[in-house]
């Protein structure tokens, strides 16, 4: 009860009266990250108010990183370098910005900043860990 409450509170006092799904929560929230699921994706507790949080599995906008069940040996370990890099990159917790529905149910999309304001999405594509990413037919990474 107390989660379904959490949820009516974010989505009424973060939302504009009347918002529609598409509609964008702008931040900055901070949260706590509780894992690191993959090279980009957090499960994350958001702080949303006074006593109130929210639990919920976060999407890095803006990158592909290699998967952890990859079509082959190097795809699967560059997933894992990538997910260890995450974790450490978001180890002091998170700042999200332009928070909004994800195409996978449970999941929602952010801007995803370190705790001290670092850009996760840059970061994790500098060290070739990730590609940017906008939608549209992914490359493969087992070249």
């Amino acid at each position: 009860m107390r989660a379904v409450f959490t949820l009516i509170a974010l989505v009424f006092l973060l939302l504009p009266h009347g918002a529609a799904a598409r509609d964008v929560v702008v931040g900055p929230v901070n949260g706590v990250v509780l894992e690191v699921i993959d090279g980009d994706t957090l499960r994350v507790r958001m702080h949303i108010w006074i006593g109130q949080q929210l639990e919920t599995l976060v999407k890095v906008d803006g990158i592909d990183t290699p998967e952890k069940h990859g079509k082959c040996a190097s795809e699967r370990v560059k997933a894992e370098e990538a997910r260890l890099e995450l974790a450490r990159l978001v180890a002091g917790g998170v700042q999200l910005f332009n928070i909004r529905h994800e195409k996978y149910a449970g999941r929602v999309l952010a801007e995803t900043r370190t705790g001290t304001g670092a850009n996760v999405e840059q970061t994790l594509t500098s060290l070739g860990l990730a590609r940017p990413y906008h939608g549209g037919k992914r490359a493969g990474w087992c070249g």
